[in-house]
């Protein structure tokens, strides 16, 4: 897999990465996520696991990994690999994102997984476990979710810690979230400090059921900030495992294209991110070796037809927050 510049960091990457959200503990809301990890939830079995994916990861070339402070032991899970396989910080990349507090206790069925505060205490206190767990492979450090009315945009305080830390070699980014994630990101290109651009990277959900976010991405890539897109599945939900009544057609055209290009569907929205000139990493959010590997097929799939299904951005985001913990 090639590498190449993230935005105008100087950071190198690959136009696929691995993101551990659904690898780092035991409850997600992806479709049938309970069918792909160990039975036994113990930490050390969940380790052994995601250390297999990552391995695998690697030997396909991925050389980005993503992960967050709410993904429960995500970076720690992570850490130990990169220590364990002696990966050179040179050359992998590693993202991490503060702004979350897991508070699963390694529950599937705790009544709250995560707690979104953006104050500066957080992020002193997060960044400062980010860096005890991966110093030299952090490069890149994200706003969790950024949004507006959480006001981290406005909190001049904290973002001239971001700046103090991009000083130090660190990349800063976000995250985006929401139906607004195009205003958000608009927001966040216009912030400076000291006459720079405080970010550096924008994460954000763009697939094929939810497009609503492409003018202001693209618009950021051709100011330099590098482009990383996350739920390129939707969940799972641009997979074969989503039987919505309301999807079927949808899924008919996709499995139509998938049989042409001998692939799973999953593997055919991905290639839809990858096709858009602004793109620079798309993260796999795969929790089996199995999953990857299809997920991969996409950077094979050269020819797409045009489709456009979808859906209106209030009625993306509603049914994402509708799936469950599983």
């Amino acid at each position: 897999m090639n590498k190449r510049e993230l935005g105008q960091t100087g950071i190198s990457s690959t136009c696929m990465g691995l993101g551990l959200a659904a690898l780092g503990r035991p409850g997600y809301i992806n479709l049938g996520h309970g069918e792909d990890i160990p039975d036994d939830y113990q930490p050390k079995l969940m380790e052994k696991h995601c250390h297999q994916v990552l391995d695998f990861a690697w030997s396909k070339g991925i050389r980005y990994f993503d992960a967050a402070r709410s993904y429960g032991r995500a970076e720690e899970f992570l850490a130990s690999w990169l220590h364990s396989r002696q990966r050179k910080a040179s050359d992998v990349t590693v993202g991490s994102k503060w702004g979350y507090t897991y508070t699963a206790d390694w529950s599937v069925d705790a009544s709250v997984h995560e707690v979104k505060e953006h104050s500066v205490e957080v992020l002193k206190r997060q960044w400062q476990e980010s860096r005890r767990l991966l110093s030299g492979w952090l490069k890149l450090y994200q706003i969790h979710s950024a949004t507006m009315d959480s006001g981290v945009l406005q909190n001049n305080k904290l973002l001239q810690i971001l700046a103090q830390m991009k000083s130090e070699q660190i990349a800063i980014g976000l995250s985006l979230s929401g139906v607004n994630q195009a205003a958000t990101l608009e927001r966040a290109m216009a912030i400076e400090i000291d006459g720079r651009r405080l970010f550096d990277v924008v994460q954000a959900t763009w697939n094929v059921l939810e497009i609503s976010a492409g003018k202001m991405l693209g618009q950021a890539h051709q100011q330099g900030m590098g482009v990383i897109i996350k739920e390129g599945v939707a969940n799972g939900r641009l997979t074969g495992r989503n039987d919505e009544k309301d999807f079927k057609e949808k899924k008919i055209k996709l499995v139509e294209i998938a049989e042409e290009n001998h692939c799973t569907i999953d593997a055919v929205v991905l290639a839809y991110i990858l096709k858009q000139p602004w793109v620079d990493i798309v993260l796999s959010g795969a929790a089996t070796r199995e999953h990857l590997e299809a997920n991969l097929a996409a950077s094979g799939i050269k020819s797409l037809p045009e489709i456009n299904i979808a859906e209106e951005p209030q009625t993306y985001w509603s049914k994402r927050s509708a799936l469950s913990w599983n």
